[in-house]
């Protein structure tokens, strides 16, 4: 081998190495983005802002349309907002506000008064003083102890002449001879299931207040009120499915523990999935798994059109069901855009700039109170055009080379455009909203609890869950005071028909009840 072979095979071997290196780089560099774009979204989780509310406004709006004709009317340009100079307002007082500070309470509140003399008047010249008015100061205050023990008093009757005893039958509470009143009950389901208080809080907190009970006799408290609503939250999900709207999500659980031959193993994972109808009702359900034979389970009895996120599994079974029309959620399209916003700010600010405009036009629809036929008259007048601009900015973007598989871009465009069908079912259906945020608002009560109870020791716990928040989360739709609703319905129950136990879900409950519910023995005590 000559000289100059010789250095050839050495120049093709660094040429190798060299390209191997640049190869090594280019992977290292992909790896980091999408290290940084994974600390970046925990960094969101953590500090930064949950609303999905666009907080810039700038000239990029209005230059969306220029290239074609314009799809919005001039009120929907983006407008200038000039930012004046900070002035301290009087506070307004509003509803019942009684002071100048704005401190506001309804007729329900306990006030206790406070009465302050003056020295004039424990004076010596106290004749020569007379009281005019009195001036108020209201201040939010607190006592201990707010549970008591309802004693009840029943007399034992000796006959005069026959020399026997007679005595009333003691009545039964809800849960039959328990030691709980229907109060307490109710108290305690609030306070687990809307305020997130955990039964060992509640039962610490029962202590300092001077009651000494175990804490599994809560637990058998809890349990035995929830399965008395079980049949309620039976008839408002077959409500639900009989409908012709339904909006479906789930999240995730976890509920009992799998067995291991040394004991206890560790906690399964399990899913409740909420579904909201027409007239706003929720409805939990509880199942181990997130598959597909779920999906088939709840909806088959449903016929009509649903709208969820975009997991797969709806996409294959309302492919599979000619009687299901499959809306999609504009939102989660929308967050996959913002993902790849660090990466590429110009881009997904253009897009962002679309979805402000689409939303804009449903805010003004909402604020105007707009009949169904004004809906679908103005989504197919403006709303459409607007959505074609949006996916032929998609298939431009999509053409882009530089946009490796992974890029976060390619990903948000892609799952777009594979969505498109699912998307434009608004422009059809006045009833179907952009989005399923609103369902996602109700099932925060879910996440709320994992921070408080973190999980649930068995799978029987877990649906009890479902049950009771299927009737708080209602409760919260419709303006129900969820305390009153269970005082009533804990003791109505055990009375009512069964054929028209749908009278007792929270939306037709307050149309037959709520007017004159049913209140505890303690309410009746007090009055007394």
């Amino acid at each position: 081998m000559t000289k100059l072979e010789q250095v050839e095979q050495t120049l093709a071997a660094k040429d190798r190495e060299l390209s191997s290196a640049r190869r090594t780089v280019v992977t290292l560099e992909q790896e980091l983005r999408e290290k940084q774009i994974q600390l970046d979204w925990m960094k969101k989780q953590l500090f930064g802002q949950r609303s999905e509310k666009q907080r810039y406004i700038d000239d990029v709006q209005q230059r969306l349309f220029t290239d074609d004709a314009p799809v919005t009317d001039s009120e929907e340009q983006a407008q200038s907002t000039t930012v004046t100079a900070h002035t301290r307002r009087k506070k307004k007082q509003r509803g019942n506000s009684v002071t100048d500070e704005g401190l506001r309470f309804d007729e329900t509140v306990p006030v206790v008064d406070v009465e302050h003399s003056c020295d004039e008047l424990d004076g010596p010249d106290a004749q020569d003083y007379e009281v005019v008015r009195y001036e108020y100061v209201h201040k939010l205050a607190s006592r201990p102890g707010s549970k008591v023990v309802l004693r009840h008093k029943y007399p034992v009757l000796k006959h005069k002449t026959q020399d026997h005893f007679v005595q009333p039958q003691a009545v039964e509470g809800v849960l039959g001879q328990s030691q709980v009143d229907v109060s307490a009950l109710a108290d305690m389901l609030v306070e687990k299931f809307v305020y997130h208080m955990p039964l060992y809080r509640q039962h610490q907190k029962l202590k300092d207040e001077g009651f000494q009970l175990s804490r599994s006799t809560l637990g058998n408290w809890v349990a035995g009120a929830i399965e008395l609503l079980r049949p309620i939250a039976d008839i408002l999900r077959d409500e639900l499915l009989g409908g012709r709207y339904l909006k479906l999500d789930e999240t995730a659980i976890k509920a009992g523990r799998t067995k291991t031959a040394k004991g206890k193993g560790k906690m399964k994972s399990g899913w409740l999935w909420p579904m909201l109808g027409e007239f706003g009702d929720i409805v939990f359900n509880y199942s181990a798994s997130r598959g597909k034979v779920v999906v088939n389970d709840l909806l088959k009895d449903f016929s009509g059109t649903l709208q969820t996120d975009g997991y797969e599994v709806y996409a294959k079974y309302t492919a599979e069901h000619e009687n299901i029309n499959h809306a999609l959620c504009w939102s989660h399209t929308r967050r996959c855009f913002v993902k790849a916003e660090q990466m590429h700010p110009k881009l997904v600010k253009q897009i962002l700039a679309y979805f402000a405009v689409l939303y804009r036009i449903e805010r003004q629809l909402r604020e105007g109170g707009a009949s169904n036929e004004q809906i679908l008259s103005v989504r197919k007048r403006r709303s459409r055009r607007c959505i074609d601009k949006i996916f032929k900015w998609i298939d431009k973007q999509i053409q882009r080379v530089e946009l490796t598989p992974k890029d976060p871009l390619r990903k948000a465009l892609h799952y777009a455009k594979d969505r498109e069908a699912g998307l434009r079912v608004f422009l059809e259906d006045a009833w179907v909203e952009l989005d399923t945020n609103d369902l996602e608002r109700s099932l925060r009560v879910i996440p709320m609890g994992r921070k408080n109870w973190l999980f649930c020791s068995s799978e029987v716990g877990a649906d009890h869950v479902a049950i009771i928040q299927t009737l708080l989360a209602t409760c919260r739709v419709h303006d129900i005071h969820p305390f009153h609703y269970l005082v009533d319905v804990l003791q109505r129950v055990a009375i009512h028909p069964m054929s028209r136990v749908h009278e007792l879900t929270p939306r037709q409950w307050q149309k037959h009840f709520a007017s004159d519910p049913l209140r505890s023995p303690l309410h009746y005590a007090q009055q007394n």
